[in-house]
């Protein structure tokens, strides 16, 4: 799939969001043309008007698999939905409407969503984890509470699932480990978003990332892809958001960085062979395995 230097086969955003409101399809315009040929389209909440109810969350989820069915039908890519309620969307409600309402609200999304995987609508649950941000120590107890039990819940039917979780190095990696051996969910099962591009087993503890590839990310991947033993992918975590235009990476972003591992593999003297079974397994074998 490599010619002359160039990578020719698919190419995927493992975590990307759209709006119907916003961008939309001038978003996956531009992915496509960059080389784009695969979406993982993840359910998007919307901050100011959450769900309060399972049939908020229903509309809500409809929404999504309503996007994912456009772009189907306008464009020749992939489209996975990936469905679940946003911890942050918990973590935000347990004020206005309280521990016990918020929390069974989130696990009733969760079964929701699973239906939804089960029916083949959608291919993970996502993006559910715990606050990328300081709370409080009983907020803390109760998100990681609350996250254990989605993951055993996930493991029961063998679900992936999308890990929105905070950035504390190996730490975070560490916990996920524990979490997923006391929970029976495999590893490779725990797919963590917007991860680092530190790839060294060492550091991800056998979790596996979808890498956000921003400026840097490649040489942080050449430098320890000999090292790791997990599954891992690209991800822009596009937001469609015309209030935070520059908060994350835009559409063209993983085609983009997909050549540029290309061309630093080549440098570092991988051959062709080795070129195509990493971008084989990181586009192709391994989001099979995980969104299957």
């Amino acid at each position: 799939m490599l010619d002359d230097g160039v990578w020719k086969g698919r190419i995927i955003d493992q975590h990307i969001h759209l709006d119907i409101k916003n961008r939309f399809l001038s978003a996956i315009d531009e992915f496509c043309n960059s080389g784009g040929t695969d979406i993982n389209l993840v359910h998007k909440p919307d901050f100011n008007n959450l769900p309060r109810s399972i049939k908020e969350y229903q509309v809500a989820y409809n929404s999504t698999l309503e996007m994912a069915e456009i772009v189907r039908s306008k464009y020749d890519i992939g489209v996975n939905a990936i469905l679940g309620p946003h911890p942050v969307a918990w973590e935000k409600q347990l004020k206005s409407l309280g521990i016990e309402q918020s929390t069974n609200l989130h696990i009733e999304a969760v079964e929701l969503a699973i239906d939804h995987i089960k029916e083949k609508d959608a291919v993970c649950l996502g993006e559910v984890g715990r606050p990328h941000y300081p709370v409080d120590e009983n907020t803390w107890r109760l998100a990681n509470k609350l996250l254990l039990k989605v993951m055993k819940r996930a493991a029961v039917d063998k679900i992936s699932i999308q890990l929105h979780v905070e950035n504390n190095g190996i730490e975070t990696y560490s916990d996920l480990s524990k979490m997923c051996k006391i929970s029976g969910l495999p590893k490779e099962r725990a797919i963590r978003h917007f991860a680092p591009s530190d790839l060294r087993f060492s550091f991800t503890h056998g979790i596996s990332s979808t890498i956000n590839v921003g400026k840097g990310s490649i040489a942080k991947i050449i430098e320890t892809i000999s090292k790791s033993d997990s599954y891992w992918g690209m991800e822009t975590d596009y937001l469609d958001d015309p209030v935070r235009p520059g908060a994350v990476l835009g559409p063209r972003t993983v085609p983009k960085r997909t050549q540029e591992l290309t061309r630093e593999l080549w440098k570092s003297d991988y051959s062709d062979n080795e070129i195509n079974k990493i971008l084989q397994d990181i586009h192709i074998n391994w989001p099979n395995k995980l969104y299957s």
